[in-house]
């Protein structure tokens, strides 16, 4: 195996009826084998996990990925509640710093970001539940059972040519523009995400990825890692490992989370 640092923690959430959910995660970020630089960024802190995939000329996008992800971590330092409006907020701070720190750039600068929070649903407050949410083509995996599910829609051309019937997934994977997002943060469009509520499941594992991963290993491959190892930190090792042995042509990231529920103690 190769020697990538993987960074490990975990987190006792107390859940309503008297239980309590442990958030076990694992995390990886990597620059590969052909990049000069990293440009992508993580946060891995309770309650938000999330990942950043910079994009633009020199040092543009490392810029851009570093702003969103130093924003996320300003809203879980607050203290207050991490919701959808924390995440806009906190983007629309990152654009702003990356316009005073970059300025204008003729190559564009931005960034995706995907990512899971997790909080307390429904009327009353009592149900636990995940908001996944995602600008680009980075991309958030969950597992049930032997069930690999890709909760994100990618905002990419090519997955707008999937929708409309162009082209199918398979002809998607050599697509000549098969790294032209449609959104992002950075650019003109207010940084609005996606969002998905998703509610908390015993046994459930959860993957958040740049597209360095998804580039190098297929669902198929995905969904045999994750079944086959037995932690995230496992996990994130054996995905990196195949994605870098398998040419690793762009920077790599992962977050892989485990949640167990239990009875309170």
């Amino acid at each position: 195996m190769t020697g990538i640092d993987v960074r490990t923690d975990s987190y006792v959430v107390d859940v309503p009826n008297g239980q309590s959910l442990t958030l076990s995660w694992a995390s990886v970020t990597d620059t590969g084998r052909k990049r000069q630089v990293n440009q992508d960024a993580l946060i891995v802190d309770y309650p938000i996990f999330a990942v950043a995939d910079g994009m633009g000329g020199h040092e543009a996008g490392e810029v851009a990925s570093a702003a969103v992800i130093a924003r996320l971590a300003e809203s879980v330092a607050s203290g207050d509640a991490v919701d959808r409006e924390a995440v806009e907020n906190a983007l629309r701070a990152a654009v702003d710093d990356m316009l005073e720190q970059v300025g204008q750039s003729d190559l564009g600068t931005g960034t995706t970001v995907t990512g899971i929070v997790f909080g307390l649903a429904g009327s009353d407050k009592d149900t636990p539940s995940w908001t996944v949410f995602n600008i680009g083509d980075s991309r958030v995996y969950r597992l049930l059972g032997d069930e690999l599910v890709q909760v994100t829609l990618d905002h990419s051309v090519v997955q707008e040519l999937i929708s409309i019937g162009a082209i199918t997934p398979d002809e998607a994977e050599t697509h000549p523009h098969g790294n032209v997002i449609t959104r992002a943060v950075g650019f003109s469009d207010e940084p609005l995400p996606d969002y998905t509520d998703v509610p908390a499941q015993d046994k459930a594992r959860w993957l958040v990825c740049s597209d360095g991963l998804t580039k190098e290993l297929t669902d198929f491959g995905l969904r045999h890692f994750l079944l086959q190892s037995a932690t995230p930190e496992e996990a994130v090792r054996s995905l990196v490992d195949a994605a870098l042995e398998n040419g690793g042509r762009d920077n790599i990231s992962a977050i892989v989370l485990d949640e167990i529920l239990a009875a309170g103690a």
